[in-house]
C-alpha cells in the first residue's frame, strides 16, 4: 500500500446545499450549550470532574483502563499502590488534562499554530508510552495503522510519507485561519485531515480529539474550552473509524463531515444536559448545605468538593482554606448527612479519602 497524498486545503468537494440543515442544527445546539456554560459563574471549577471524564474517554478510545473515580482516587493519594499498568494508564489521563490546560493558557496570547501543537503533543507524551517517539515533533520515519503486529503491506491505511508531513501540517495551519463558508465543517476537515496526515509517531488521535474544543474556543465558538465529543466517538467508535477510512479510500469528505456535524449536535444536546444537571445540584447544595454545617465557610465547603468530588480529607482543608478543625467537623457533618461518604477510612497519619458520589453518578452518565 502506497502511503497517502493528502488532499490540498481548503476542499473543493463540500456539497454545502446537503449540509445546510445539518449546518444549522449543529451550530444551534452548540450555541445553546455555550448559553449554559455563560451562565455558570466559575465553569472551570463546575465542570472540572466533565474536563477529567472527557480525558478518561480519549484515552479510553487508544486502549487505556482507567476510569475516573480511579484517577481521582489516584490524584487524592498518589502514593496508594497500583499497578504499573494502571498507573500509566492514570498518567496518560492526567497529561492529558494537564495539556489541554496549557494550550488553553496559551491560546490567551497566541493562536492555534503548529508550535503550540508541538508543545501540546510534548505534555502529552511526558513520562508515559510513547515518551521515546519524537514528543514534539513531527514524525520523520514512516508509521501505518493495522493491527497489532501487522506489516506495512498488511495495514488497513499508510499516512503520507515523511517528506510530505511538514508541507501538508503548513498546509492544514493555514487552513486554520482560512475563512471557510461554516466554522463546524472546517473543523470537521481539519480533524479529520490531522488523523489523516498522522504526524507523529504516537499520541495522533488524542491530540485530534483536543483540537476540537480548542478550537471552539479560538473561534469564539465557546465562552470556555469545554466541549467533550469522546463519549460520542466511544460510543460510535466503528463508525467514525470507517468515516475516517472513506475518506482515504473513496475521497468520501461529505460522508465524514455529516458524522462529525451529528456529533456535534447530538454531543451539545447530552453535554448541556450534563451542565444543567451539575449546575441544579451545585444550586440545591447551597440550599441544603448552609442547613447541615452552619459555618461560614459554605461556598468555600461546596466549591472544593466540586472542583475535586474524591479528594483526600487534608487536601480539602488545604484547598478550601478553611481551618484545620472547622474543615474536619463540616467533612463529618456532610458525612452523617449522606452527601458525601468514606471511600478509604484514615489510619494513623493517613487521612481518609472521600467521595461526592452524586456529582461522580452525574458526569459519568452516557447520557
Amino acid at each position: 500500500m502506497k502511503p497517502y497524498e493528502p488532499n490540498k486545503l481548503p476542499l473543493d468537494c463540500i456539497d454545502w446545499e446537503k449540509h445546510v440543515s445539518l449546518i444549522g442544527k449543529a451550530n444551534a445546539a452548540l450555541a445553546r450549550y455555550d448559553g449554559m456554560l455563560q451562565s455558570i459563574v466559575n465553569p472551570r471549577v463546575l465542570l472540572s470532574p466533565l474536563t477529567t471524564q472527557e480525558a478518561v474517554l480519549s484515552s479510553k478510545i487508544e486502549g487505556t483502563q482507567a476510569s475516573m473515580e480511579e484517577v481521582l482516587e489516584y490524584e487524592a493519594d498518589p502514593r496508594e499502590p497500583v499497578t504499573p499498568a494502571k498507573q500509566a494508564d492514570i498518567q496518560e489521563i492526567i497529561n492529558y488534562r494537564r495539556a489541554m490546560g496549557q494550550a488553553v493558557g496559551k491560546l490567551k496570547k497566541l493562536p492555534l499554530c503548529l508550535n503550540l501543537l508541538n508543545e501540546l503533543h510534548k505534555a502529552l507524551l511526558q513520562s508515559v508510552r510513547g515518551k521515546n517517539k519524537a514528543p514534539g515533533e513531527f514524525r520523520r520515519v514512516q508509521n501505518y495503522i493495522g493491527p497489532a503486529g501487522c506489516k506495512i503491506e498488511e495495514a488497513s491505511f499508510v499516512p503520507p510519507s515523511p517528506e510530505r508531513v511538514a508541507p501538508a501540517m503548513h498546509d492544514w495551519e493555514k487552513y486554520l485561519h482560512y475563512d471557510e463558508k461554516d466554522r463546524l465543517v472546517q473543523l470537521a476537515v481539519a480533524k479529520a485531515q490531522f488523523e489523516i496526515i498522522h504526524p507523529y509517531l504516537d499520541g495522533n488521535g488524542r491530540m485530534g480529539r483536543m483540537l476540537i474544543p480548542l478550537f471552539l474556543y479560538e473561534k469564539n465558538l465557546l465562552s470556555s474550552p469545554m466541549f467533550y465529543l469522546s463519549a460520542y466517538l466511544e460510543g460510535h467508535r466503528d463508525v467514525y473509524y470507517e468515516r475516517l477510512r472513506a475518506i482515504s479510500r473513496q475521497n468520501d469528505w461529505n460522508g465524514w463531515i455529516h458524522f462529525f456535524l451529528t456529533a456535534i449536535a447530538e454531543q451539545a444536546v447530552i453535554n448541556t444536559g450534563k451542565a444543567k444537571a451539575i449546575l441544579g445540584l451545585y444550586d440545591r447544595m447551597k440550599q441544603e448545605v448552609p442547613h447541615i454545617i452552619h459555618s461560614q465557610y459554605v461556598v468555600q465547603a461546596i466549591d472544593a468538593m466540586f472542583d475535586r468530588p474524591i479528594f483526600q480529607t487534608s487536601d480539602f482543608t488545604v484547598r478550601s482554606r478553611i481551618p484545620k478543625q472547622t474543615a474536619a467537623r463540616i467533612l463529618n457533618d456532610l458525612k452523617k448527612h449522606g452527601l458525601i461518604r468514606a471511600l478509604r477510612q484514615g489510619k494513623g497519619r493517613r487521612a481518609s479519602i472521600m467521595i461526592f458520589p452524586e456529582l461522580i453518578d452525574i458526569t459519568e452518565k452516557s447520557r
